[in-house]
């Protein structure tokens, strides 16, 4: 049963830190296709910027898709291999 426990404690310890990351990701994105279709797309190039990983003072433009992607990957396998897992029962034990 260590096996689970790891993949629970791995998944649990994940989570919140791509929680940011992925939530960022997908709100510029889409926040950016809208004023991209409204034709503003010019006022709002820091979304995109943000989007990419270029954070002003801290630029991870180069790196920040592939960290994305191995943490959702990781947190996908891990959610996987844990659901994957036999289910334990528990019974009542019977006072008699």
């Amino acid at each position: 049963m260590t096996t689970a426990k790891t993949l629970r404690q791995v998944h649990r310890f994940l989570a919140p830190i791509m929680l940011v990351p992925i939530v960022l990701t997908v709100l510029t994105g889409s926040l950016y296709q809208l004023v991209d279709m409204a034709g503003r797309d010019d006022a709002f190039e820091w979304l995109l910027d943000l989007h990419k990983g270029n954070f002003g003072f801290i630029d991870l433009q180069t790196i920040y898709p592939f960290l994305n992607s191995l943490g959702l990957l990781a947190l996908i396998a891990t959610g996987i291999a844990m659901w994957l897992q036999p289910k334990r029962r528990f019974q009542k034990k019977l006072n008699s």
